[in-house]
């Protein structure tokens, strides 16, 4: 049986690969996104535009464009990042990152969860940034903390989908050569997609809530 898999955020980077991983899989995969791209035209996927997940609107084209379709993998990947230190603390560009990074997905999986299969599966795009543990040295204050809230949200919606059967896995994407980093990073966006959609393969209710690496290593608090 086919599975349906929706992907927010999709239109390129790690959100288009792991559209592309999922569909090479055989899965029917809706890809949300602000705009599409052509590479994203070009896969062969159900392209829903139009959803920015920080707007009340994006939320109802989400809702009416997903209205009769049951799912099995929700991942929630738009994010943004911003940098902020404390010698210049834009208050603006860290509330922005908490609306799209933390409360966003949020929504996305309330929007969404009796539509999400009995046994389905969520995955939240995070980052070891949100670790407290981990952070060893301070700044990128938004992206920290609006990190930091998605795992703690993360972690309560494991809770509260369990009795259903609904895994949530937590997952870092690795330092990946996206846009958002300015192709810095040090691996490719297909490179983590293919080990976050193997992670999501394997995730089961023994591992729901659990922060992970991309490549398998768990990760700090």
């Amino acid at each position: 049986m086919t599975k349906n898999v929706v992907i927010t955020g999709a239109n390129r980077g790690i959100g288009l690969a792991m559209a592309t991983q999922f569909k090479q899989q055989g899965c029917h995969v809706f890809a949300l996104c602000r705009r599409t791209s052509s590479a994203l035209d070009a896969l062969g996927v159900s392209v829903i535009e139009s959803v920015d997940v920080a707007t009340e609107q994006g939320i109802s084209v989400m809702e009416n464009a997903l209205a009769n379709v049951n799912i099995d993998v929700l991942v929630c990947n738009a994010g943004i990042l911003r940098d902020e230190q404390l010698t210049n603390l834009n208050l603006t560009t860290i509330r922005e990152q908490f609306e799209v990074n933390a409360i966003a997905p949020l929504r996305v999986v309330e929007a969404l969860q009796n539509q999400i299969n009995e046994g389905g599966k969520v995955a939240m795009i995070t980052s070891r940034m949100g670790s407290i543990a981990d952070n060893g040295s301070g700044g990128r204050y938004g992206y920290r903390m609006s990190k930091a809230a998605l795992n703690a949200a993360s972690v309560s919606l494991a809770h509260d989908l369990a009795p259903r059967n609904i895994a949530v896995g937590i997952y870092h994407p690795g330092y990946v050569q996206t846009d958002m980093v300015n192709h810095g990073g040090d691996i490719s966006a297909d490179v983590s997609a293919t080990r976050i959609v193997g992670l999501v393969n394997e995730l089961t209710m023994a591992q729901t809530g659990g922060f992970k690496h991309s490549n398998g290593e768990t990760l700090p608090w």
